[in-house]
C-alpha cells in the first residue's frame, strides 16, 4: 500500500518555543515620597517561562534621600536636616496578559523586606542616623514593553507602593503612586543571535508575520 502523500510539504517549519529564559533588567522607577520626585534604582535577575510568566529577585535603593518630617531626636544636632533612606530585596512575579512578536502588557506583583532609617546630617559636618527599622513592601503594578531587538527591549509602567510591618510615619511619608522606566537584555535570544552569525540589530521575529514563529 502506497504511502499517504507528505501533507507538510510546502508549509513553513514552526521553530521550537523555547520554555525558559533567563532576563536581566535594570529597574529604574521615580515615585512622589512625602511630596518629593524621587528615584529607586533596582536591579532585576529573573526567569521567564513559555513567554508568559516570568518570576525572580530584585534589589532597589534610594539614589539619594527624601526630606522627612519626622520630629529631630535630641542626639542629632538642632542644624541637622533630616532624610529618610530605605533599601530592600523583592521577590517578583509578572504575568503577560497580553502579547504581539514586538509588543507586551502585563501584570506584576512585587513583595519586599527591608530596612527604613534616618539620616540627620549637619553643615558643620556631624551626622546622626536613627536606628533601622524593618520594613515590607507590596508593590502591585501593570507594565508596558516594547522589543527593539530580539534580544533588547525598553519599557514603562505604573503602580502603588505600599509600605507595610513599619510604623505609621514611616509607612505614610514611604507609600504613594509608582512609575517607571527599563531596560531589558534577554540573554537567551541574544545568545541565539550570536550562535546563529544573525546580524545583531536584526528585526526577524519582531513582525507582525512572525506571530507564532519565535523562538
Amino acid at each position: 500500500m502506497p504511502a499517504p502523500p507528505d501533507t507538510a510539504v510546502g508549509r513553513r517549519a514552526v521553530p521550537r518555543i523555547s520554555h525558559r529564559r533567563v532576563v536581566v533588567q535594570y529597574d529604574s522607577r521615580y515615585s512622589i515620597l512625602n511630596y518629593h520626585f524621587t528615584t529607586i534604582n533596582g536591579l532585576k535577575l529573573g526567569v521567564e517561562f513559555k513567554n508568559r510568566f516570568r518570576t525572580g529577585a530584585a534589589i532597589y535603593f534610594l539614589s539619594r534621600g527624601v526630606p522627612t518630617r519626622q520630629e529631630r531626636p535630641e542626639n542629632a544636632s538642632p542644624t541637622a536636616m533630616g532624610d529618610l533612606r530605605f533599601r530592600y530585596l523583592a521577590g517578583y512575579g509578572e504575568y503577560v496578559l497580553l502579547e504581539t512578536p514586538r509588543w507586551e502588557l502585563s501584570g506584576n506583583l512585587q513583595l519586599g523586606l527591608g530596612s527604613a532609617y534616618v539620616r540627620y546630617a549637619a553643615p558643620e559636618g556631624s551626622v546622626y542616623r536613627t536606628r533601622k527599622q524593618f520594613m515590607g513592601v507590596v508593590e502591585p503594578s501593570v507594565s508596558g514593553q516594547m522589543r527593539v531587538f530580539r534580544w533588547a527591549g525598553l519599557g514603562a509602567g505604573v503602580g502603588w507602593r505600599q509600605p507595610v510591618l513599619v510604623a505609621a510615619p514611616i509607612q505614610r511619608e514611604l507609600n504613594g503612586p509608582v512609575f517607571y522606566l527599563r531596560g531589558k537584555l534577554f540573554l537567551g535570544d541574544l545568545l541565539k543571535v550570536i550562535r546563529g552569525r544573525q546580524r545583531l540589530f536584526t528585526q526577524d521575529g519582531l513582525r507582525r508575520e512572525d506571530a507564532g514563529t519565535k523562538e
